[in-house]
């Protein structure tokens, strides 16, 4: 498929009939003031210009007459829209906004595009606008729009030529978002495409292997990175941060070897980084941690000194060195080494720890304890709990002490509010004067921000340390990054200055030390006259008031007040999740333990050299006073901190936007947490390659607008011309823009309002109204015919003319036409459902030659897939707690009355609960018992996962301090035997337990004791089970007498029955399709989600304990999902628990009860569930699809959502869908229709590929189909392929045949010349099939 962009050619064409009007326009008296014209061949030029060459085009070096003539075209198109009032074609909205990116004035793109988006009620089908709004939102990093930006281009056409570029920008935020498997087939499927790219092979492997060692795969890491090191003529800077990250994970990970031989190799690994770049303040930084931790202090301070040298400060470095200054018993410099680190770093938790920890040793626990309180008050602190026991015990011990008892005693050190302010000593600062200068020469070609990670130190020898042992320079107050970054504090009860964190000093004199300056010997001096100032001399009192002046005027020089005395630490915009997320180019996660308590350090790391140095060649621009914030004024953004690890080129080159923490805006220092990196914490970094030059910053997944933001606006996003500025953004009514929230917060934010106004939305929806009958075929509309059949096919224009679409109805008053080309109408105009094969086929013939059709099966006149919006009116609230359905049967006529199929599968009813099924049945329910299981197949494999054991309506985090959404399960396997025996040992010990409970509490009843159990359950640490899970009992020879007993159920439940979709696969499909059992203990849980493509789901409990399930109606999936997405989870691919209170507070009813041995669940389709054991228990489940047209339309419906968001249907719609029409007589209109469309679809699609590989002259072997040969799937991105499979000519040869799918054959090889092509279906068979599906009558018209 060509890409759906608007012709430039054909816009620019356009626009001469503008200038024609105006032109006439000006004859006739009117005035066009300031209107600039296009010369011919100006436009002719800008007809190649689109958002595609954002990145590949160079503005800024051999580009500048390009660059003209963009400014000339924007600003002659802004003309043209003032002089017309705004009056003017959608496109010409859309092609300002591709100029502008071009320009890279990324708010007037903004604004273009999204009035163009307002005009254009099939802007979904121009893909070269969704790519350049997505390339718009990922430069203010609003992630969650540009990925679904992103993703809809791939999704309207999966053969766009800058599909390796959203793949790899998909890849970096999906990593960001620690969304790690997507962010892994995103970069797989970049790495694959031969395409180019911003960033290299090589630079995407390092990648991947990075983000194996962020999710503790590090075997696999160090394979990858191994095997990086390999590759041939590797780039120094890869090569140097490949040794970085090699050396860094050996000295953290414990699973790498012994510590000897871990550090040896860290070294090792360090010193190599460092002769490929000797600049890296990073590696400098992680190889004094190694020196560190075997006890070579002399060597890690002058790693230290060299890191400081090489980078700017950073908070970690001077903690480390503070611990270094601590374990050599040099209390004075430890703290001078930890205010740098508090002040360079406000929440630096692992620094507050430590100083709190010096603070201690030094008997001062009022200074420690407010320490310790700003630890607590880190989102970044990993033992809050500890500490505020520590906290807890040293205020005891305060208020025991006699009173004024602390007043007469001598101070070690001076306390926390002195220390804030005094000057870093230039000592400690070192020769971070005299380097700033070459620094900063060095950053203008090379961007340079170092990682900031924790340090873990073990104990190491009481070496005899001189004091401050780093060589002294004079320095001028404002060179330092240390010292400029302490010249301001957080201010009590101001969260604005909390955020900016520090601030440059407005004076650029030399700070001098004034003869007032209270050296720390005087202030230790000071403290001992305070303490006994009743038993002074003269003499002495004289000398206390002096330095009491001296103190206050010290003071006044620092007006500072100490982070402790600040209500908010953080920006209260900042999502709790984003704690976790990677500080791209200041490093991965910087552990918050104490460096002292805590000697492992686990997480990888990237270092800023990583940043920095990956892919430098082409970094020449700093625009260090650029602030990135969404226009919106509504925007909820992270400060620009140098986030993303990659350069992502800009039309302007490979250059890079980078923001130093002196540059970045106020208010927005704390937007992104700089976290500390230590052991312990979750692995949330990722690496840092910097070539993207749209620096990713990290951004909130908050909606881009909120009302709290009013009606300010951006100035930014304007024009400079304010009467353009007011047309770009439309009147208050109908713009985009207005204000800062109606449509603000991205193009996607009203889409379903449009969507039901202007386009259908699901093949339900619109095949009654598109699909012509053979009676009205020849009075419907050709508009109508054309977005029904049509698939998204532009023919390319041809010198310059394109197939002319009439303009729309609703814009007559309109003084300007634009020749703007429509859907394709060529003869498939003509064919519809009721056309026979022959038709479609003739219809089709020659499309092959100008473009391939996409691979939907959705209707052409259908958006993209998107979530459903919450239903409305929302529910009231004593409606949020619905009585579940429930049939009772008494007897086996009950389970066989036809009302009781006929009630499951009603849409109203999301799950109905059959009790007593197994009773009425005689079902025996002991062939599936735990028991027989063992004796029947013990070594029979068991999925474990590993869980924690809560509440059932709670999910707390493992520390038990918050509710979360994420579900934390890991993955293991055994055999049934194993797990039978840890059942029974579970069971035995739960009914010890229950023994010295009642031992205990004799004096209470069971239920007393239950219920005062369930009310004072601890919120952790928890108890962890396991939960056998999805275990295959497919093989009837090895569960005959299983399979067999449920042969007694109702056809409608059975895995097997004619009217089961399911049973028509032709093929297993493991746990849908066949049965599957779990075995339980009590708390196990199946996390929440939807059955495989929406398919209804059967399950009964065998007993003998119950299960709780909760259940949301599949019309609320969409909020579910948008609650996921605020909790950075995959609705499809994460585990999580539902937070019911979130679910109440936004109005989703939730149906709760309990399965009851032999009790049958009955899940509908799209029903979403969550469900836990109560009790000791196994069940068994699998999927249905009863024959309706809702199945059918929900199976589809979730069939395209999973192929925008990339992920595998599990279900192949289209296999199915034609074997269906092979093996089933459909009588329902709706469900026929639908069907037959899909098969409409197919046909098309084979016939248009086959045309086109017969034009390219590609042979097409012949290959069939074996019988029970499961459906096709692209090995590569994973999408149904049906008919035609490309496999390459070594798979083939081996017989090995690894599919895939047409785009991705073309990507790995542009004219297939790697590939064979073979045919699975005669082209004839599937004509046949086709013209043989026909509406079958009705039972009752029959009867009739």
């Amino acid at each position: 498929m060509k890409s759906c962009g608007v012709s430039l050619v054909t816009a620019a064409a356009a626009f001469s009939d503008e200038e024609n009007k105006m032109a006439e326009g000006k004859a006739s008296g009117e005035t066009t003031e300031g209107f600039l014209s296009l010369t011919a061949e100006e436009k002719e030029a800008l007809g190649g210009l689109d958002s595609r060459l954002f990145g590949f085009m160079s503005l800024h070096e051999d580009g500048a007459r390009t660059k003209t003539l963009l400014g000339k075209a924007v600003r002659c198109y802004e003309s043209l829209i003032l002089t017309a009032e705004g009056k003017v074609e959608s496109e010409f909205f859309c092609q300002l906004g591709h100029f502008n990116l071009l320009l890279e004035d990324y708010s007037k793109a903004l604004s273009a595009y999204q009035r163009y988006y307002s005009l254009q009620s099939d802007y979904w089908k121009n893909a070269t606008f969704l790519y350049g709004l997505g390339l718009v939102y990922f430069y203010y990093n609003a992630f969650q729009w540009a990925i679904k930006a992103f993703q809809e281009v791939l999704y309207v056409d999966p053969s766009f030529c800058r599909a390796k570029e959203i793949h790899l920008r998909l890849g970096l935020m999906f990593k960001v978002n620690t969304d790690y498997e997507s962010s892994l087939k995103h970069f797989q499927l970049a790495l694959i495409d031969c395409n180019p790219c911003t960033l290299s092979s090589v630079e995407i492997q390092f990648h991947i292997a990075h983000l194996y060692e962020t999710q503790r795969k590090y075997h696999s890491a160090k394979e990858a990175y191994e095997q990086l090191l390999q590759t041939e003529n590797l780039p120094a800077q890869v090569k140097a941060t490949v040794l970085q990250q090699l050396g860094w994970m050996h000295h953290n990970v414990d699973l790498l070897g012994d510590k000897a031989t871990k550090e040896s190799y860290a070294i090792q690994y360090l010193q190599k980084s460092l002769e490929a770049d000797p600049n890296s303040g990073q590696s400098w930084y992680f190889l004094g941690r190694c020196y560190s931790s075997i006890g070579k202090v002399q060597d890690a301070f002058i790693s230290y000194r060299q890191s400081i040298d090489k980078s700017e400060a950073s908070a970690d470095t001077w903690c480390s060195i503070g611990v270094l200054y601590q374990q050599q018993n040099q209390p004075m410099d430890a703290l001078q080494a930890y205010i740098c680190a508090v002040q360079l770093d406000h929440g630096h938790a692992a620094a507050w720890m430590d100083l709190g920890t010096l603070y201690e040793s030094c008997n001062q626990p009022q200074d420690a304890i407010k320490c310790y309180i700003n630890a607590t008050r880190s989102k970044n602190c990993s033992n809050t709990s500890t500490l505020t026991g520590r906290i807890k015990f040293l205020q005891a011990q305060l208020c025991n002490l006699p009173q004024g008892s602390l007043q007469h005693k001598t101070k070690l050190l001076p306390s926390i509010e002195e220390a804030w302010s005094l000057p870093i000593p230039a000592e400690l600062t070192s020769r971070q004067g005299a380097m700033n200068t070459a620094q900063q020469a060095y950053k203008a070609h090379r961007p340079n921000t170092e990682p900031v990670l924790g340090l873990s130190q073990t104990p190491i020898s009481q070496q005899s340390l001189p004091v401050h042992m780093i060589t002294s320079s004079p320095i001028d107050g404002l060179c330092s990054p240390a010292k400029r970054k302490r010249t301001s504090s957080p201010i009590k009860n101001s969260s604005e200055n909390w955020n900016s964190g520090y601030t440059v000093s407005h004076t650029s004199v030399q700070q001098h030390i004034h003869s007032w300056y209270l050296t720390p010997q005087k202030l230790q001096h000071l403290e001992q006259l305070r303490a006994s100032r009743n038993n002074l001399n003269p003499a002495q009192k004289l000398m206390l008031e002096q330095l009491e002046s001296h103190f206050v005027l010290m003071q006044k020089q620092n007006t500072l007040t100490l982070p402790h005395n600040c209500t908010n630490l953080t920006s209260s915009t900042e999502e709790p999740w984003r704690k976790q997320l990677s500080n791209y180019t200041q490093g991965l996660h910087k552990d918050q333990s104490s460096h002292l308590a805590e000697p492992s350090d686990e997480q990888p790391s990237l270092s800023a050299d990583t940043a920095q140095n990956l892919l430098v060649a082409s970094t020449d621009i700093q625009k260090l006073a650029e602030h990135r914030t969404l226009p919106s004024s509504s925007v909820t953004q992270a400060a620009a901190l140098n986030h993303l690890s990659s350069h992502i080129a800009t039309s302007g080159g490979q250059q890079s936007v980078n923001f130093t923490k002196e540059s970045t805006p106020s208010g927005n220092r704390y937007l992104v947490p700089e976290t500390s990196r230590h052991a312990g914490e979750t692995p949330d970094g990722c690496a840092g390659i910097k070539r993207l030059s749209n620096n990713v910053q990290l951004l909130m997944t908050e909606p881009i607008c909120s009302s709290n933001h009013g009606d300010s606006t951006s100035r930014n996003l304007l024009s400079d011309n304010p009467q353009i500025s007011a047309l770009l953004i439309g009147k208050a009514n109908d713009s985009l823009m207005t204000g800062a929230c109606d449509k603000a917060n991205d193009i996607h934010s009203e889409i379903q309002t449009k969507t039901n106004n202007s386009v259908a939305s699901s093949p339900t929806s619109v095949i009654s109204t598109t699909t012509p009958s053979p009676k009205s075929t020849e009075q419907t509309t050709t508009h109508s015919i054309t977005s029904l059949n049509s698939s998204h096919i532009r023919l390319q224009t041809i010198n310059g003319e394109g197939l002319e679409h009439s303009q729309s109805s609703k814009k007559p008053d309109l003084p300007i036409t634009s020749h703007k080309p429509g859907p394709q109408t060529i003869p498939l105009m003509t064919v519809s459902i009721y056309s026979n094969s022959t038709e479609v086929l003739k219809a089709c013939r020659n499309l092959g030659k100008n473009g391939l059709l996409n691979s939907h099966i959705l209707l052409d006149k259908c958006p993209p897939p998107r979530p459903p919006t919450s239903p409305y009116p929302p529910l009231p609230k004593d409606k949020l707690n619905p009585p579940t359905p429930s049939i009772y049967l008494e007897n086996k006529r009950d389970a066989f009355f036809p009302p009781l199929h006929q009630f499951c599968i009603n849409p109203k009813n999301p799950v109905t609960v059959i009790r007593g099924l197994a009773g009425a049945l005689k079902l025996d329910l002991g062939l599936f018992s735990t028991k027989t299981l063992v004796e029947a197949n013990n070594e029979h494999t068991v999925e474990v996962r590993t869980q924690l054991l809560q509440p059932a309506d709670e999910n707390w985090d493992p520390t038990g301090t918050k509710k979360i959404w994420r579900c934390e399960s890991n993955r293991s396997h055994t055999t049934i035997a194993k797990y039978a025996q840890y059942q029974a040992s579970s069971f035995q010990e739960s009914l010890r337990e229950e023994n010295e409970k009642r031992v205990q509490h004799k004096e209470f009843s069971d239920n007393e004791s239950t219920s005062s159990d369930s009310s004072g359950r601890k919120k952790g640490p928890f108890k962890t089970i396991k939960f056998g899970t999805n275990i295959d009992l497919s093989d009837d020879k090895k569960w005959k007498l299983q399979l067999h007993e449920l042969t007694k159920l109702p056809a409608f439940v059975r895995v097997v029955s004619a009217g089961n979709l399911l049973s028509h696969l032709g093929h297993t499909i493991l746990g849908m399709n066949t049965v599957q059992l779990y075995m339980k203990v009590p708390g196990s849980r199946t996390p929440g989600h939807q059955e495989n493509n929406n398919f209804c789901s059967v399950n009964i409990n065998i007993g003998p304990g119950d299960c709780e399930w909760f259940v949301v109606p599949e019309d609320y999936w969409g909020v579910l999902n948008d609650f996921c997405e605020k909790n950075n989870l995959n609705f499809l691919m994460s585990s999580w628990w539902p937070n019911l209170e979130d679910l109440y507070e936004a109005n989703v009813p939730v149906y709760r009860f309990i399965q009851r041995p032999g009790d049958l669940v009955w899940i509908n389709a799209g029903t979403v569930h969550w469900v836990q054991a109560v009790g000791w228990c196994n069940n068994i489940s699998w999927n249905v699809g009863p024959l309706t047209a809702c199945q059918y339309k929900l199976a589809v419906e979730r069939y395209e959502w999973n192929k925008l968001q990339s992920v595998k249907s599990v279900v192949p719609m289209v296999h199915l869908s034609w074997n269906m029409a092979r093996n089933i007589k459909v009588s329902d209109p709706k469900l026929f229709e639908m069907i037959k469309y899909c098969l409409l679809k197919i046909l098309k699609q084979c016939q248009t590929l086959r045309e086109a590989l017969i034009t390219a002259g590609k042979e097409i072997i012949w290959h069939g189909r074996t019988n029970d040969e499961p459906a096709h799937y692209c090995s590569i991105c994973e999408v149904e392929v049906f008919d035609l499979l490309f496999v390459t000519n070594e798979s083939n040869s081996q017989k090995t045949y690894i599919v895939h799918c047409h785009h991705c054959a073309r990507k790995a090889s542009g004219n297939l010349d790697n590939f064979v092509v073979l045919e699975e279906y005669k082209m004839e068979d599937l004509m046949q099939v086709y013209d043989q599906f026909t509406l079958a009558p009705s039972l009752s018209s029959s009867s009739s």
